[in-house]
């Protein structure tokens, strides 16, 4: 922040699952859908501003204390972004916290979830301040874990290979998709993880589904069907990790087997480039030519992104991303298309390191089949 001049940060979240700024921060979670602010200035403790009764104002020790630590002052109220003309209240309260730096520089970390009510508000009240985005600043110190993160990091991918194996074994012909996934989600809950999703879909060979939310996971599997789940949460830590598996509920195909034995190949083709210092634009164009040569469609979403705090950070595996790989970054990487029979796919988590991309997970590389 000194060196580039940022007298203090501002940042908001509402979620456990995109909201890894505060966590950041803070180590507490947003979640709910209820925004928790939090003003971080270059030489003082934070202030947060978070769901509250009115006139909620908190003053905590200089270092805080043993839940909100670096926390100075906790204001509360009780304001909702569904209900729009409590939208300032939030805001009003931020900017006690701002008031010393009211003609100062404020730096906007992450401009996707600051919501525009706040930066105009804040705007009215201190027109003589600067607001600039640093976000680029502070993803370039998150993104990259130290040892106790990664250590962390590991055991949520340890829970969710516990909670893959569970499912695998009880997707049995009778049973609805969101019977397993719920299955998964008990186990991720009972190991210590808090948040995420569990995406899924069964279907008959020569009509693929791809992943579905749980509004649309009603469907009962039969025999000869394909299942797919895909466990995307965090762990005890609060890091997020991805894993994803098919079974075949009876034999499976040759066919299917081929396919899924080429996503591993382009995997680990993707894989193979993924070095300290690597493009990830030069990444994704010799991933999607890899695609073309062997005839599989092309990637044009995301298919191999960092996580951290966030299901999904930056660094993304895609063209458009300035940011280089660099160790201590941990990336999902899920090779993803549809052919005429089968969804193909699986998902894994990466370590980035000197000798190499290290597997996170230890579930088989495999198509289940039922026994």
């Amino acid at each position: 922040m000194a060196a580039h001049k940022i007298d203090v940060l501002l940042m908001q979240n509402n979620n456990d699952h995109m909201g890894g700024y505060v966590k950041y921060f803070t180590d507490i979670p947003a979640a709910n859908g209820y925004p928790t602010t939090v003003v971080f200035p270059k030489d003082e403790s934070m202030t947060v501003v978070s769901q509250g009764p009115f006139g909620f104002d908190r003053r905590l020790p200089a270092a805080g204390n043993d839940e909100y630590r670096g926390v100075k002052e906790l204001l509360g109220t009780p304001s909702f972004p569904s209900v729009d003309y409590s939208v300032d209240y939030d805001s009003e309260l931020a900017c006690r916290g701002l008031m010393p730096y009211a003609e100062g520089t404020i730096g906007m970390v992450s401009r996707g979830t600051l919501p525009v009510s706040m930066v105009d508000y804040i705007r009215r009240q201190f027109p003589r301040a600067k607001l600039v985005n640093v976000t680029d600043m502070v993803d370039r110190i998150k993104c990259i874990k130290s040892d106790e993160e990664i250590a962390l990091a590991r055991r949520t991918a340890a829970v969710q290979d516990t909670a893959i194996a569970a499912a695998m074994k009880a997707a049995v012909p009778g049973k609805k998709d969101i019977e397993i996934g719920a299955l998964a989600e008990e186990i991720v809950l009972d190991l210590g993880g808090e948040q995420g999703i569990y995406l899924c879909s069964s279907y008959k060979p020569g009509a693929p589904s791809g992943h579905v939310p749980r509004h649309n996971q009603q469907r009962t599997m039969q025999s000869g069907d394909i299942y797919t789940l895909l466990v995307e949460t965090n762990g005890p830590g609060g890091f997020y990790t991805k894993i994803s598996r098919t079974i075949a509920l009876g034999k499976a195909s040759q066919e299917l087997k081929d396919e899924f034995a080429f996503v591993l190949e382009a995997r680990n083709y993707a894989l193979s480039l993924a070095r300290p210092g690597a493009s990830c634009g030069d990444i994704w164009n010799a991933y999607n030519a890899f695609m073309r040569r062997h005839r599989r469609p092309e990637e044009q979403r995301v298919f191999f992104h960092g996580q951290g705090y966030d299901l999904v950070e930056r660094p993304l595996v895609r063209k458009d991303e300035s940011m280089k790989i660099e160790k201590g970054m941990y990336f999902a990487c899920h090779p993803t298309y549809m052919t005429r029979k089968f969804f193909a796919t699986c998902c894994d988590d990466f370590l980035i390191t000197d000798k190499g991309v290290e597997r996170m997970h230890k579930s088989p590389e495999q198509i289940f089949e039922l026994q």
